[in-house]
Parts: structure tokens; C-alpha cells; sequence
């Protein structure tokens, strides 16, 4: 099997994914119908895609395995919260751990080279801080909900639509191939 090939295993069906997550997420705040279906699948997929994926890979470095881990804890949450499960305190920890573990591991080196230079143009530090900018609005979006404040369904609203922008942006733009790129191969190769 091409070692390239399997880098870019499923990231457009994983990206197209999530995409669909944030939109079935949107329309259960928004109280639409079918929502918790379209959350379920979402979920069903992105552990299915990403499994296949992880299974794919030649050399399964440590990494990986955290951010197989990662995605196992947080979709098998998501499934089972939607199915109304109530014991999912185990998952919630299981992806709070293994996330901190990933952010301490690579989560900045997204952004660095080899040579720890900003590898990112000015449009692309700019997509970057919009996605910053939509996260911390789903997550004031979400406090306030919880709290019943009011503008809370239009803020979420908001931060969903600029998360699955950047989302569908980057699934349907492709990348500078840099050559000796291997910071996050996953999310650019």
C-alpha cells in the first residue's frame, strides 16, 4: 500500500463528517427535526471513517494511537448521549484526558515546520483565528444556552455556521503541498 495514499485515507468523507455533525448539532439547538438522527450518523461515521483510517496506516506511531483513543472516547459519547445512555461520565474523561494528551503532544505543531517557523500565510492565519473566533462563540453560545440568557440560540448559531465554514472550506480547497511537511500529516496530506 502507498504510504501517501494512506495519509490521505477518508479525510474528505471524515471533514464532510463533521461537517454534517455541526449542522445536525445547529438543528438540534434549533429544535428541527431529525436532528438526533443526523448527530447519530454524523457520530456512526466519523468513528467508522476514522477507524478504517487508523487500520490503513503502515506505521501506527504514538500519536496515532492517542488520536484513534481521542476519537473512540468522543464519537462513542456522542452516540451514546444521543441514544440517551446514562452512564457516559467515562467517555466524557476518556476525551478530556487523551484530548490533553494530543494538544500536549501536537496540538501546537499544527501550525510550526520542521524549523518551528510559521508555515501559515496571512489568509491562513486568518482562517485559523475565524475558527478560534467560531469555537469561542459555540462555547459562549453553549454557556449561555444552559443558563437560558437570551440571544444564546442566535451566538451558538453563529459559532456553528463559521466552525462547519471552515470545515467545508477546507474540504473543498486544496493545500500548498510543502515538501518536507510532516507536522499533522492527517489533516493536510
Amino acid at each position: 500500500m502507498d504510504v501517501e495514499k494512506s495519509k490521505k485515507a477518508f479525510k474528505n468523507p471524515i471533514r464532510a463528517a463533521l461537517a454534517t455533525l455541526l449542522i445536525g448539532m445547529l438543528m438540534q439547538v434549533l429544535h428541527w427535526p431529525y436532528s438526533a438522527g443526523i448527530v447519530f450518523i454524523s457520530f456512526t461515521a466519523i468513528l467508522v471513517l476514522y477507524t478504517l483510517r487508523f487500520f490503513r496506516k503502515t506505521e501506527k506511531l504514538t500519536i496515532d494511537i492517542i488520536k484513534m483513543a481521542l476519537v473512540l472516547f468522543w464519537t462513542t459519547n456522542g452516540i451514546l448521549t444521543i441514544l440517551a445512555f446514562p452512564y457516559t461520565l467515562i467517555f466524557q474523561v476518556g476525551t478530556a484526558l487523551t484530548f490533553i494528551v494530543w494538544f500536549a503532544m501536537e496540538g501546537t505543531a499544527y501550525f510550526m515546520d520542521k524549523k518551528s517557523n510559521s508555515r501559515n500565510s496571512i489568509t491562513e492565519i486568518i482562517w485559523n483565528f475565524v475558527m478560534v473566533i467560531g469555537v469561542i462563540t459555540i462555547i459562549s453560545g453553549g454557556i449561555m444556552h444552559l443558563l437560558n440568557w437570551d440571544y444564546s440560540t442566535p451566538i451558538l448559531t453563529t459559532g456553528l455556521t463559521i466552525a462547519t465554514s471552515f470545515i467545508l472550506k477546507d474540504i473543498f480547497t486544496a493545500p500548498k503541498k510543502q515538501e518536507d511537511d510532516v507536522n499533522n500529516e492527517e489533516l493536510y496530506s
